[in-house]
């Protein structure tokens, strides 16, 4: 093996198919002198795994199913192709944390993608963060794995990218010892920003899916479009930033060319700006703290010609009032918050409820769950498992019948 391929970066990219998965991969194509994929994971997109493969030809493959594995095994050999596959849960923790991997991106959607990222943080990995349902559940426990293994943590949300951007390095001491007074986390809005409650009870799940700015999966889009995810957010930014939920404020912005801001005590307000394309991000913490081309078009300021900003409306989106009411109350009530979530988009999605039953579903079961602090991963997962439980028990009583997700 040469210098040149000695010095390459070895990643492993944790939901390769995803959006954020396949920007990440886009990012690496341009870059092949500084990055060499490791490892690739899937859930159920195994074709599209299979491609992956053939063009990057990472030493591993993770699929959810074994039978998948075998079938991706053999179909791998004939295309001449070396990579392992593996399966399972587990696989997912070793090939985040092999030895011989420099980064990982963690961008497993929901729930499923916490035990992964873990399990890259305690082998002191870089850990590019895109699953942002891994602090929202487990933010005291990641944060101090972080800190006790050396991991080098780097956001990727479009939104905490850019807070990470513009405060000063030593933030993690806290806001107000910086000279932060507040972080101004922007919102798209998502598609019923100017949507009546009559409007929001009649929405369906492609309309849902359909945002106006951003190219991601149905589960992050229903997100948008319910605010969820700019709650969400919040709670992240909290753990990532060493702030309180009071100083974090959301200001939508329809254009999603403010990415965020950050707001200090001697009056200077610090932006950053670029086109709504997760590449961005995306090279940004993957050559952190250098800079390298993204793929990404400049911003032009002169074609946007305006920028809007007004206050989120949290009677009409209740899912984003009930993410800050988690995010005050600590302990368990992220947790239970994300599951209920998680089983109440998954039914919309299939048609089982309307748009508007999904804060009420996750209002009822926070309203079951007495507020615990949590003291290991195992704790975070059962309560996780025993919200999702209550949240299909709601929807039974619905006359909705839906097996527990995991």
């Amino acid at each position: 093996m040469n210098a040149t391929a000695v010095s390459l970066q070895q990643v492993t990219v944790l939901g390769a198919t995803g959006s954020i998965g396949s920007s990440t991969l886009d990012v690496i194509r341009q870059h092949p002198d500084r990055y060499q994929v490791f490892a690739l994971t899937a859930h159920s997109r195994i074709a599209e795994l299979k491609a992956l493969c053939i063009e990057h030809q990472p030493r591993f493959a993770v699929v959810n199913d074994a039978l998948a594995a075998q079938r991706l095994q053999s179909e791998l050999r004939l295309a001449g192709v070396a990579t392992q596959v593996l399966a399972g849960a587990q696989a997912l923790c070793d090939v985040a944390a092999h030895p011989d991997v420099d980064a990982v991106m963690a961008a497993i959607v929901g729930a499923a993608g916490l035990p992964s990222a873990m399990a890259a943080v305690t082998a002191g990995k870089k850990i590019l963060l895109a699953n942002k349902e891994t602090l929202v559940m487990s933010g005291a426990l990641f944060m101090r794995a972080v800190h006790e293994h050396g991991a080098q943590l780097l956001p990727i949300d479009s939104e905490h990218n850019a807070i990470f951007q513009c405060l000063p390095c030593n933030y993690s001491e806290g806001l107000a010892p910086v000279g932060v007074r507040r972080i101004l986390l922007t919102a798209s809005g998502g598609p019923f920003r100017n949507s009546s409650y009559a409007d929001l009870e009649r929405v369906t799940p492609a309309q849902a899916c359909a945002h106006p700015n951003w190219s991601m999966g149905q589960k992050i889009s229903v997100d948008s479009a319910t605010m969820m995810n700019k709650g969400l957010e919040l709670i992240e930014a909290c753990w990532l930033f060493a702030a309180r939920p009071e100083q974090v404020e959301v200001v939508i912005h329809p254009q999603s060319v403010i990415h965020s801001l950050v707001d200090y005590v001697d009056g200077s307000v610090l932006a950053q700006l670029g086109n709504p394309d997760m590449r961005t991000p995306i090279a940004h913490a993957m050559a952190w703290p250098e800079r390298i081309d993204s793929g990404v078009a400049p911003l032009d300021l002169c074609a946007l010609a305006r920028m809007d900003f007004f206050a989120p409306d949290l009677q009409r989106f209740a899912c984003l009032r009930l993410a800050i009411e988690a995010a005050q109350a600590g302990g368990s009530a992220p947790i239970v918050l994300n599951a209920a979530n998680e089983v109440a988009v998954a039914a919309f999605l299939r048609g089982d409820i309307r748009f508007t039953q999904i804060p009420q579903l996750i209002e009822d079961i926070l309203g079951l769950d007495v507020v615990n602090q949590v003291q290991s991963l195992q704790e975070v997962l059962a309560v996780d498992q025993q919200a999702r439980q209550q949240a299909n028990s709601w929807l039974a009583k619905q006359k909705i019948h839906v097996g527990v997700s995991s």
